[in-house]
């Protein structure tokens, strides 16, 4: 879908004043009575549905959260992302990201070690994102993210080497939108309305030749355990567990050259 929340701000900050500049946003100081919208609070941009006051709103926090507790106790390199990525001793990879969202795996991937570019098509989405790097940048403990991760907005569907522009990816990394049955929605009430504005990445198809011929060592797809292969192409190796899998498409092998 694209339809994009307003954002709303009784009294816009410079930085958020230029974020929706930036990034296009309608920019108003009235709380719409029904729909989706963006409200900067104390803690930070959020994404607020009129119509489900109870629902928390979905934000990015860096420094707190489920995004800080998987930093800290994730399980590191040993995590499933991060040996997809070839991730280890001496090699941490330039990672774009095509399909960001809301940037939890980016995090991670920086957070070990690794340069990573985040591709984003929505605005709003990358609005959240990018308030977070914000305030990420202030916190001592996450000095280092604005060295590791940028963002940049567009469609990498199909302007993905013109995004990347000169980053020249080792790897780049797909998790494009799949539908979710109601049961899982359940786990997560507060990503309902997300997922119903953002919708599944019919498209998604087009991503991976892109990323092929674009990458120099791997192209990782994270996909639901039982869901088809990315535009049918069958991957190097695949690393499954429990409810997602990861396809690897091995161009050349990682080693402890990278920079």
């Amino acid at each position: 879908m694209n339809t994009f929340p307003p954002l709303v701000s009784l009294h816009p900050s410079e930085s958020l004043l230029s974020l929706a500049q930036q990034l296009s946003l309608q920019l108003t100081d009235q709380v719409p009575d029904q729909g989706f919208y963006l409200q900067q609070d104390k803690d930070g941009l959020a994404l607020v549905c009129a119509d489900q006051p109870r629902i928390h709103p979905v934000r990015v926090d860096f420094a707190a959260g489920a995004l800080a507790h998987r930093r800290q106790f994730g399980g590191g390199r040993g995590q499933a992302i991060a040996k997809a990525c070839g991730l280890k001793p001496g090699v941490n990879p330039r990672v774009l990201d095509a399909t960001l969202g809301l940037a939890g795996d980016a995090f991670v991937l920086a957070s070990l070690g690794c340069r990573v570019l985040g591709i984003e098509r929505q605005p709003w989405v990358a609005a959240l994102v990018q308030d977070a790097l914000h305030r990420a940048i202030a916190v001592p403990d996450l000095a280092w993210l604005e060295q590791r991760l940028q963002l940049r907005v567009g469609d990498a569907t199909s302007r993905m080497a013109e995004l990347a522009g000169d980053f020249a990816p080792q790897v780049v990394y797909l998790d494009p939108m799949f539908p979710h049955s109601a049961k899982t929605a359940e786990v997560k009430k507060e990503m309902r309305f997300f997922r119903e504005l953002v919708g599944a990445d019919a498209d998604s198809d087009l991503l991976l030749q892109q990323a092929l011929d674009l990458v120099s060592h791997r192209v990782v797809v994270k996909r639901p355990r039982k869901a088809p292969f990315l535009a049918g192409r069958e991957p190097s190796l695949s690393l499954e567990g429990k409810a997602n899998r990861f396809d690897i498409y091995t161009l050349r092998k990682l080693d402890k050259t990278l920079d």
